[in-house]
C-alpha cells in the first residue's frame, strides 16, 4: 500500500477498515495471523500500518511523516473501556539535563494521532478481533499541560538519579514503566549520588484513564 498523500486519503482508508477482523485484513494483506501476540506484540500495530500505507517504520518519526501523524491501535473491551495502557516511545535516561518538552519525542509523538479501537479482549481470538472507527486526535490546551507537566516531573526524576524510585502511579495522564524484553536487556542511567549504573529500559505510556477520556470525547460518550 502507497503512503496516503493526504489526511483526508489516510482516513478514507481507515474508515474502510471499520468492521473488519484482524483475520480478514490480514488474508486480504496476505499475512499470517500469529497464534498468540506474547512475543509478537506489536503484530497488530503492524498490520494496521501495512493496511494504511504507513512509511516511517522503526524510523523517529511519525508513521505516516509525510502528514505528521502517528499510528496508536487501541485495544477495548465490549464496553468500550482501553484494556491497557498505550506505549508512546522509549525514554531516554541520560544526557536529559537540557531537553525541553517541545523537543521532547513524547511531544512530537502525540501532537497528531490516528487512534484505531480494536475489540481485543483476551477472551476473543486474535483472528477474530473487531476494528473499530479510527479518530484524529490533537492535545488541547489542557491535555497538552497535563502532558507536559508529568513528562517534566518524570525527566527531572531521571535526571537526579531516582529512576529506581519511579512507579506506574506517578503521573496524572503519562507514567514511566519497564520497557525490555527480558531483564537481561540493561542500559544506562544515572544512580542516586549522580554515579552511572545499569537498569531495565523504560518507556513513556499513556495511562488507560487518559485514553478513555479520549475515546469519550470522540464518541461523545460518558
Amino acid at each position: 500500500m502507497t503512503s496516503p498523500s493526504n489526511q483526508e486519503q489516510l482516513m478514507r482508508r481507515c474508515h474502510a477498515l471499520a468492521g473488519f477482523t484482524l483475520g480478514q485484513l490480514a488474508a486480504q494483506i496476505g499475512c499470517k495471523v500469529p497464534a498468540n501476540l506474547k512475543r509478537e506484540k506489536g503484530w497488530t500495530g503492524q498490520l494496521i500500518e501495512q493496511a494504511l500505507g504507513a512509511s516511517a517504520g522503526s524510523k523517529a518519526e511519525p508513521d505516516f511523516p509525510e502528514l505528521g501523524i502517528e499510528l496508536k491501535t487501541l485495544p477495548i473491551s465490549r464496553l468500550g473501556k482501553p484494556l491497557e495502557s498505550t506505549y508512546v516511545c522509549i525514554a531516554p535516561l541520560i544526557g536529559i539535563t537540557h531537553q525541553s518538552w517541545n523537543e521532547s519525542w513524547v511531544c512530537q509523538k502525540l501532537s497528531h494521532v490516528l487512534w484505531l479501537p480494536i475489540l481485543a479482549e483476551r477472551d476473543i481470538p486474535i483472528a477474530e478481533r473487531v476494528i473499530g472507527t479510527g479518530f484524529l486526535w490533537q492535545p488541547n490546551h489542557e491535555e497538552q499541560q497535563l502532558l507536559q507537566q508529568d513528562w517534566e516531573e518524570l525527566m527531572e526524576l531521571i535526571a537526579l538519579g531516582g529512576i529506581d524510585r519511579i512507579r506506574g502511579a506517578h503521573g496524572h495522564v503519562l507514567q514511566l514503566r519497564p520497557k525490555a524484553a527480558n531483564s537481561h536487556a540493561l542500559t544506562s542511567a544515572v544512580g542516586t549520588h549522580g554515579e552511572p549504573i545499569q537498569t531495565l529500559p523504560r518507556g513513556f505510556y499513556l495511562k488507560t484513564s487518559f485514553t478513555q477520556r479520549l475515546l469519550a470525547k470522540a464518541f461523545n460518550s460518558n
